[in-house]
């Protein structure tokens, strides 16, 4: 599997990054059949693994730590993130010092590591200023736990603030952005990936199958139009709302594509992703070996201009047909900003 850089750091990853948000409580509870996963994917070329430290508390990241306690860990780019919620304290949140510090530790531990390669803000946090947290990443990669520093679904003005910032106090910046980028989810085309352009940051497009809607399985007339996910964000998948319906046309049409371009819906989508300029890699999810299999020779398929062109027909560059998808809400459009 060929490799680019991540960003300007000069670190070569696969195009095609094995994330583990799916190990654990929130799907696969076998350990032993999550490492195996794990072990697939590197044996198949991949050398980039993407976690958190929510993905079901901790857990992920446990699993993760076991499958490259053999001695794998020297050869796989690992990367995992903070900010969501691990206990009752609201201090067990956020993009504060306090928290870094303490959360870092025990992302270690989880991950029997000595080193994260890269940890990355797993939200932008209003109520944290980007000086305080960049401060606190920036004193970690001195100390040597953390390799580089990234954030993930930052809106495009606040990558450039947090550029601003690392650039005028002298702090380590930002070497990439992991923001949702799908075919069915395409915004951050208008702004988010030229501007990781435009600083010389590395992508990693999360949920680049729209959290399973371009699998092959959302097609119109189905009877089994449902998900493990469905039940967690009702409000991405529920079909009595006009957005989701919209969302169901257009993944037919991408599968009737696909169908006639003589590929998957898997690939096309994947493949999609990762040819975007801006694009390093792009993020799988599986929860089993045969989910996996199906997703890992995205990285070899090309598509023509004229599948392109289709694409942009069914769904418009820079657009995304459920607001919902873009993974996080402008709190400048809310009523209380717009009213007060």
């Amino acid at each position: 599997m060929r490799q680019r850089t991540l960003g300007g750091t000069g670190v070569h990853v696969t195009p095609i990054c094995l994330g583990a948000m799916m190990f654990g409580a929130w799907g696969e509870t076998d350990h032993d059949a999550a490492i195996r996963i794990v072990h697939r994917a590197l044996e198949a070329g991949v050398n980039f693994i993407d976690t958190a430290d929510v993905y079901s508390r901790g857990e992920s990241e446990e699993v993760v730590g076991k499958a490259l306690s053999d001695g794998r860990r020297e050869n796989v780019v690992l990367a995992t993130k903070f900010h969501g919620t691990m206990g009752d304290d609201p201090n067990q949140s956020g993009n504060s010092r306090r928290w870094i510090m303490r959360e870092v530790e025990a992302s270690l531990r989880r991950l029997q590591t000595d080193w994260i390669d890269l940890y990355q803000v797993h939200r932008w946090d209003p109520w944290t200023d980007h000086d305080e947290t960049l401060s606190a990443l920036s004193d970690l990669v001195t100390q040597g736990k953390v390799r580089y520093v990234g954030s993930s679904t930052y809106p495009a003005a606040q990558i450039v603030k947090a550029q601003w910032i690392a650039s005028d106090r002298g702090h380590r910046r930002f070497v990439c952005e992991q923001p949702p980028y799908s075919i069915l989810a395409r915004a951050v085309e208008a702004d988010v990936l030229p501007t990781c352009r435009e600083f010389g940051m590395g992508v990693i497009a999360w949920s680049p199958l729209a959290g399973g809607w371009l699998s092959g399985r959302w097609r119109k007339g189905s009877d089994q139009l449902t998900s493990r996910r469905s039940a967690m964000i009702p409000q991405r998948y529920d079909l009595s709302l006009p957005a989701n319906q919209a969302k169901l046309e257009a993944a037919d049409a991408l599968a009737q594509l696909a169908d006639e371009s003589g590929i998957s819906l898997i690939h096309m989508a994947l493949a999609f992703v990762i040819r975007h300029p801006a694009v390093t890699a792009a993020i799988i999810g599986p929860r089993t070996i045969e989910h996996l299999d199906s997703q890992l020779g995205a990285a070899d398929v090309q598509l023509d201009t004229a599948v392109l062109d289709r694409i942009d027909e069914i769904v418009a560059p820079g657009s995304t047909i459920n607001p919902t998808d873009a993974g996080w809400t402008n709190p400048a459009l809310e009523a209380a900003a717009r009213r007060s």
